[in-house]
């Protein structure tokens, strides 16, 4: 099942509202000696339902966590939706500037602080998690993927493993790549990467930017898978077509 509540997170949206979606596996409610590792999302409204998404298709991860019976939680917390670029300033880990929307301020630092010493917190003290590194991972999609790739590497004693669908790279290759270098990671980190073919012309020199990411986790020791999608594109009814890859890879012993 999923349990639906309101947050405020003050320090990006003052007393605006927003959902958090945790999903509880079947044996959840009637095994209660057991404790489950979990797994954060951008974009949770995006998730779990049609009737939320944002263009009408989630990525079906209730179906697909309850005919799999994977034994994890996912925690998927709801994006900004304002005008004035909210989704991208909550979801960019440095500040950038594009073409055709101008300077984005990066907020993706407090985010990822929010969600580490508030969110994180709060679902280890109320809900029967494993709450070490090893059994806490980050996930999303497009600009959810570059901070879950950012979360991975900046804040590497909190989460082990995390997957990227269709990382935003385009948006700060340059700062992500000079983060990379800098970190010490562990050697058990995990990182799922993947790319639609049908998008990768969405921006130029996505090709390389990809592999010049995916090649400096590598350097680093980390654990990566690197796909390209066949006629992958940039849409949730795609994502969701990888979740077998994507659990595989974080999940694999």
């Amino acid at each position: 099942m999923v349990d639906i509540w309101k947050v405020v997170i003050p320090e990006l949206t003052g007393e605006d509202e927003r959902n958090v979606y945790l999903y509880l596996p079947e044996d959840y409610r009637f095994d209660t000696e057991i404790r489950y590792p979990v797994l954060y999302m951008f974009d949770g409204h995006n998730v779990f339902f049609d009737s939320h998404a944002t263009y009408g298709k989630c990525w079906g991860l209730k179906e697909y966590m309850d005919r799999t019976k994977t034994p994890m939680l996912i925690c998927a917390v709801e994006c900004n939706h304002s005008a004035d670029h909210g989704r991208l300033k909550e979801y960019a880990p440095f500040s950038f500037s594009d073409e055709s929307l101008g300077r984005i301020t990066g907020k993706g630092d407090i985010t990822m602080k929010w969600m580490t010493k508030t969110l994180k917190p709060y679902i280890d003290e109320n809900y029967r998690t494993l709450p070490e590194r090893e059994n806490t991972y980050i996930a999303g999609s497009s600009m959810g993927g570059l901070m879950s790739i950012y979360a991975a590497v900046k804040y590497n004693k909190v989460f082990s493993k995390a997957a990227a669908l269709s990382p935003s790279l385009w948006a700060c290759p340059e700062q992500l790549e000079k983060l990379i270098q800098s970190k010490r990671l562990d050697p058990d980190t995990v990182i799922y990467m993947d790319y639609g073919s049908e998008e990768m012309d969405y921006r130029k020199g996505m090709d390389h930017t990809f592999c010049e990411i995916a090649s400096l986790l590598v350097q680093k020791r980390v654990h990566v898978t690197s796909r390209v999608i066949p006629n992958g594109t940039h849409t949730e009814s795609s994502w969701e077509k990888q979740l077998p890859f994507v659990f595989s890879t974080l999940l694999y012993e």
